[in-house]
């Protein structure tokens, strides 16, 4: 018996959306496994993200706007779970106020921060208001942008990614990469038809059957041609199986315990947390061969079975189920489509993907999600249903255009780029190799499975993001661009 809907987008550019059923007296097998029966919202109350907004961030002030940073997470996830626990929508005006209020403070003190030894980002204090619109506005919920091909530029993020642009989550109409057929789920659905609390939803998954071919450009297709640098050069650093998990963010909110609110799967560096400096990384054991010291992260998958770990990053997040540990994880960086590559500089920080993308809109989204045997079909806001002995794949393929001067910038993207397709870096950037991530998981079947994610992301597969430090040796570096370079397979 359903009691009560609503749906609110809350906080840095988040989403809080929920139906809730009474449960008194339910005892079927999805209620039992954590997978109450809701509905989709209607409504959604959009924020905008201050972190994707931020441009010169004085070395004073990087604690200060990480504390801040996490505490406008923390306050959507209070809201969300304030508006989960209402029962009704009746006190979405007296949340929102008391978010907005919440905000003003958090902001001005980030602002008070970097003024002191920066240009005052004045700007940001505008942005403390939330407004209503409808959930369908959601890039999560553009089901015709769900396997949009590489060559319309989703991939790219507007390329010039380091300009204020608007989102590009409006329904494109048919493209090469549309779902053709049945309803997502519908012949592999394993039994669970309504998905669970804060989602995944059963429209959120896809039959990889049913997907059309997308995936004949980069960043999926190697580069080749007279002029492109046809090397790779893979490094071999596990599978995380000493179980290095952690929910911090060391590139977005350094200094701050949880600051991701989920958990990130980690390989190579050992000494990844929230408090890792370039000197911790740097004298740091590692799970690569070659004395590669480089991180990699991710969000964990989880198998949705209801197991709830009572931990930050967890079950305390909404981050419900099982962590899955990957099948095989395969890091690998390629050259460029125009010519050469340069060396990356040590300590450069890369993010790619946006882990609010549901919110923000698909303008920095990368999620790539797909099957083996398929990954000529690549999907970008929904999770593949693989057939029997296939296995689920996520791939990152990172920005390879460097801006030459930044190891990192107040936003963490505005020093990188991406390349278009014929491998040309915007004006005053430079082309690096470019990493990908390759990341393969036997999952159960049917829709049993979903990414870790802010509470109000809702789990959505848009959300879906990988970062990346390097902190290979300098040696090992120019080995790998010389392979690269020389058209050669090394690791």
């Amino acid at each position: 018996m359903l009691i009560g809907a609503t749906a609110l987008l809350l906080g840095g550019g988040g989403l809080a959306a929920y139906a809730t059923t009474a449960l008194a007296g339910n005892n079927t097998p999805d209620a039992a496994a954590g997978h109450s029966q809701h509905t989709a919202s209607a409504f959604t109350l959009s924020c905008p993200d201050v972190g994707e907004r931020l441009r010169q961030v004085p070395r004073s002030a990087k604690l200060p706007v990480s504390k801040g940073l996490s505490a406008l997470d923390k306050q959507v996830h209070d809201a969300y779970h304030k508006m989960m626990t209402s029962g009704s929508g009746s006190s979405g005006d007296s949340v929102l106020n008391g978010l907005k209020t919440k905000r003003q403070t958090t902001i001005k003190m980030m602002v008070t921060a970097i003024a002191k030894d920066a240009k005052r980002p004045g700007y940001l204090l505008k942005m403390s208001g939330c407004t209503m619109k409808p959930v369908n506005e959601g890039a999560g919920e553009g089901g015709n942008d769900s396997t949009k091909s590489v060559q319309d530029g989703w991939y790219q993020g507007q390329t010039q990614n380091q300009t204020q642009g608007q989102e590009t989550g409006q329904v494109q109409g048919q493209d090469a990469g549309q779902v053709q057929g049945q309803d997502p789920g519908q012949e592999q659905n394993g039994g669970q038809q309504q998905g669970q609390p804060g989602g995944p939803s059963p429209d959120d998954f896809v039959d990889i059957n049913n997907v059309q071919p997308n995936a004949d450009a980069p960043p999926f297709a190697a580069p080749q041609g007279d002029n492109a640098s046809t090397g790779t050069f893979t490094t071999e650093c596990g599978r995380n199986e000493d179980g290095h998990f952690n929910s911090d963010n060391v590139i977005v909110t350094p200094g701050v315990s949880n600051g991701a609110h989920h958990t990130h799967d980690y390989v190579g560096n050992k000494a990844t947390d929230a408090f890792s400096d370039d000197n911790k990384l740097a004298a740091s054991d590692t799970t690569c061969n070659n004395g590669d010291q480089s991180t990699h992260y991710w969000p964990v998958l989880r198998k949705l079975d209801g197991n709830a770990e009572q931990k930050p990053g967890a079950a305390q997040d909404a981050n419900v189920g099982t962590t899955l540990t990957p099948a095989t994880v395969t890091l690998t960086f390629r050259g460029s489509q125009s010519g050469e590559v340069r060396e990356m500089p040590r300590f450069l920080k890369i993010i790619t993907g946006d882990a609010k993308a549901f919110t923000n809109g698909t303008k920095n989204a990368n999620a790539s999600w797909s099957c083996t045997g398929f990954e000529d079909r690549q999907l970008k806001d929904k999770y593949p249903l693989c057939p029997q002995g296939s296995q689920v794949v996520r791939t990152f393929a990172f920005q390879n255009c460097w801006n030459g001067r930044d190891i990192d910038s107040g936003n963490h993207r505005d020093h990188m780029a991406f390349s278009d397709q014929n491998g040309n870096c915007p004006q005053g950037f430079q082309a690096v190799p470019q990493l990908v991530q390759r990341i393969t998981y036997d999952v159960p079947q049917g829709n049993s499975f979903a990414v870790d994610s802010f509470p109000e992301q809702l789990h959505k597969p848009v959300t879906d993001h990988g970062d990346f430090i390097n902190v290979m040796p300098e040696n090992l570096m120019r080995e790998a661009v010389d392979c690269i370079n020389n058209g050669q397979e090394c690791n």
